[in-house]
């Protein structure tokens, strides 16, 4: 298997704070940092981990922002982190709806992406951290080791054996925060 090189990270609901069920963040004022996020960043890029955004904007497909809109964003979001001295190699967005592309989550389109823009990227030496299970099922498919990021109850419900609704992964935080300290950096020191 090997120590992990790479992590992939979902973006809303992992790095900043997701908006409730039909929305989305189409503007930087409504981009908001989950707890700790910065002190994750941090830990993963000081141990010299390849970190790859990768998410689902199906508020593009719905017309709700543009893929200006989208990337006027992610210029704040790497804005941001680069003040924090944390650089993030590539972020992958597909602005698709369901059924209409091999890109969205759970496919592996935007994953396969990455690999081919960083050719050393191998899938059972990355980790996928998200808040979904389609985030989980696109790193399964791949053969990445998968981080759950849920609410506590979610989380002790679905930590009790790792299995939630047919897929397995190799753990359950409550942020990402705790999903590098208690998952990632034992993955990679070991």
């Amino acid at each position: 298997m090997g120590r992990i090189t790479t992590v992939f990270l979902d973006r809303d609901g992992v790095i900043n704070k997701k908006q409730p069920e039909g929305q989305y963040v189409t503007r930087w004022q409504d981009f908001h940092f989950l707890p700790r996020v910065k002190e994750a960043f941090s830990l993963l890029r000081d141990r010299g981990l390849r970190l790859i955004i990768i998410t689902n904007q199906r508020g593009i497909a719905r017309g709700l922002m543009t893929e200006n809109d989208l990337q006027r964003i992610h210029r704040h979001l790497l804005a941001e982190l680069a003040a924090w001295d944390v650089t993030v190699d590539a972020i992958y967005y597909c602005p698709h709806d369901e059924d209409q592309c091999s890109c969205r989550k759970p496919k592996t389109g935007m994953f396969l992406q990455a690999q081919k823009d960083f050719p050393d990227i191998e899938f059972s030496r990355s980790v996928v951290l998200g808040d979904s299970l389609v985030d989980i099922e696109a790193g399964e498919r791949l053969g990445c080791h998968t981080i759950l990021i849920a609410d506590r109850d979610r989380a002790r419900t679905s930590n009790d054996t790792l299995t939630h609704y047919g897929h397995s992964f190799d753990g359950v935080a409550s942020s990402l925060f705790v999903a590098v300290v208690d998952y990632v950096l034992p993955m990679i020191e070991s």
